[in-house]
């Protein structure tokens, strides 16, 4: 999992955020410790503690006294509207760019990806319709 290239506290935050999205960790449920996190790594306290930092100060995670770490409520939403706004960013921008460059519209796209995503068995169906229009 851990990936040199990248820093290891970013590396921490992302896999408490992918563990609350995939309902490893639920919401109001206890966190891993710093401790437990720079055991379970092999990494030095200070850095899981600056990635569940991180996850404190983005209100993903909330310290109650003398208990632990927790997951604070609403946490998964404001994860996912950050990965929608990401992918967004990343992948539909730069699709709606190069689809003008083609002289796509939006009913194009749309078009695309039905067609696109469509599973498998469904490609002859699609054809055969589109063929019986004709």
């Amino acid at each position: 999992m851990i990936d040199e290239g990248r820093p290891l506290f970013l590396q921490i935050a992302e896999a408490i955020e992918e563990s609350i999205l995939d309902g490893t960790l639920v919401e109001d449920g206890q966190a891993p410790s710093t401790n437990e996190l720079a055991a379970f790594y092999r990494i030095n306290p200070a850095t899981a503690a600056k990635g569940v930092a991180l996850l404190t100060d983005k209100g993903i995670l909330l310290k109650r006294r003398g208990i632990g770490m927790f997951v604070a409520a609403g946490a998964r939403s404001i994860l996912l509207a950050e990965r929608r706004t990401t992918f967004a960013e990343r992948y539909i921008d730069p699709l709606i760019a190069e689809a003008r460059t083609l002289g796509l519209g939006p009913d194009d796209l749309a078009a695309l990806l039905r067609e696109r995503s469509a599973p498998i068995g469904d490609a002859g169906s699609t054809a055969s319709t589109e063929g019986s229009s004709a």
